[in-house]
């Protein structure tokens, strides 16, 4: 959520910065709540100022003796006064009320450093690592060689649910089992403390992080209860969270995070070639990494994060490169986003892996997680967040189908996920050796 206050004495900058990222956001329609308000606020004040000065005169007569006609006066006033503030304080709540969930749909502002572009074009690419294979034979795509070697079942995935789920078993399902426990065992190594947090989370939490109001048609939730629980898009709402309302202290910043669950998203309208194989389905396995840092920290913080992500594809071999994405490709409470894309021969090209954004303050404010610094300021200040993909297992799945394919049809095993796996290479028919 956006700082009110920021917003009112920098409307230039704001409607610049929601016009760059091709936002329909009305920063007049908040101008117009946010000075009926303070007329409102001034208002109440005012009255309430009245109806103390009345009051204290009123006890004032009374000490001097009997009833007066002037302290009946008084009386008189003060039963109006409350009558007035009843209707107003109303209407000041009904105001405010509006103004907090305008704010609440108001997108993140973008960093500095982000590029002005309207989507994905202008997303420039900052780095490459690895060479694509060059295969001597025809590549197949991993929802094709999946369900040949036995590893992948789509088809009995829509029977058990509907299309765009998957069912792995054998090999296929240690593969994925192997890959979570590869990505957690390095990034605790790395210093992230590991979580098993819940996969349902109520809508406090799914608001703290922004997924709420916006994208509520995006959620899986469940209609027992009294209150209905959202399944977790990602762990990033469940980690963030851990500290809704908390204070922190600034020597135990920066906090690194990481947890594996499932996730679960409607994909609501989306459409075409993702729709096939594991790339964009409706539940999907996922390592999370999560950070609460300094403002003067989250972006180096974010840098080390991307670097994290990236050396999970590093171990297993798989060429990615990182772009930066503008400010029109930017998710909703994004400062700065880079993604990890992975190659994909059956597309011939790159594919998101992973996203690493910095929040900045915005999560932070709608969660209330703060910090405190007693040697370097007074009272409490916003940490940043931040948050990333370490990685979307399922389209790890997938690019090391597809990358270390053999002509034979089976598929070799990345050195790092041997000792998990307990076999160097997967064949037909989820055989092994």
């Amino acid at each position: 959520m956006l700082d009110a206050r920021y917003i009112r004495e920098n409307p230039d900058a704001v409607r610049q910065a929601m016009a760059d990222r091709g936002s329909a956001w009305s920063l007049s329609a908040f101008l117009e709540l946010d000075e009926e308000r303070r007329k409102l606020i001034g208002r109440v004040e005012k009255l309430q100022a009245r109806r103390n000065e009345a009051s204290k005169a009123i006890g004032r007569i009374m000490k001097e003796g009997p009833r007066t006609e002037a302290a009946e006066s008084l009386k008189n006033e003060v039963r109006s006064i409350n009558d007035e503030l009843v209707a107003l304080e109303a209407v000041l709540d009904t105001v405010e009320a509006d103004t907090r969930d305008l704010l609440m749909t108001a997108p993140n502002l973008p960093d500095a450093s982000v590029p002005v572009g309207p989507d994905e074009t202008a997303n420039p690419e900052i780095r490459r690592w690895g060479t694509p294979r060059a295969f001597d034979f025809e590549p197949k795509a991993h929802w094709d060689l999946g369900p040949e070697l036995g590893i992948i079942d789509f088809e009995r995935a829509v029977k058990l649910a509907k299309s765009r789920f998957v069912l792995m078993g054998g090999l296929g399902a240690r593969l994925e089992r192997a890959l979570i426990n590869l990505m957690l065992d390095t990034h605790t190594a790395r210093g992230y403390k590991e979580w098993w947090p819940p996969i349902l989370a109520n809508a406090e939490t799914l608001t703290g992080t922004g997924q709420l109001p916006k994208f509520e048609d995006d959620l899986f939730k469940t209609m027992t209860g009294e209150t209905p629980l959202y399944l977790v898009p990602t762990a990033e709402v469940v980690l963030t969270n851990i500290h809704r309302d908390e204070t922190l202290e600034a020597a135990d910043l920066p906090l690194h995070y990481t947890a594996f669950t499932p996730c679960f998203r409607e994909e609501a309208g989306s459409a075409g070639r993702d729709t096939r194989g594991m790339i964009r389905v409706h539940q999907f396995d996922k390592v999370e990494l999560v950070k609460f840092a300094r403002p003067e920290d989250s972006m180096d913080e974010l840098e080390s994060m991307v670097a994290d992500a990236a050396g999970i594809l590093e171990l297993l071999g798989l060429p990615y490169r990182v772009i930066l994405l503008c400010t029109g490709d930017m998710g909703f409470g994004a400062a700065k986003t880079y993604d990890i894309e992975v190659w994909l021969p059956s597309y011939d090209g790159y594919k998101e892996i992973s996203s690493c954004s910095n929040c900045g303050d915005f999560q932070a404010r709608r969660a209330s997680i703060r910090y405190r610094d007693p040697v370097a300021f007074k009272g409490t200040r916003l940490v940043h967040t931040l948050n990333g993909s370490g990685l979307a297992v399922g389209r790890t799945v997938a690019a090391i189908i597809e990358n270390y394919q053999n002509a034979d049809g089976s598929v070799t095993v990345p050195e790092a996920l041997r000792p998990y796996m307990g076999v160097d290479v997967i064949t037909a028919e989820g055989g092994a050796r």
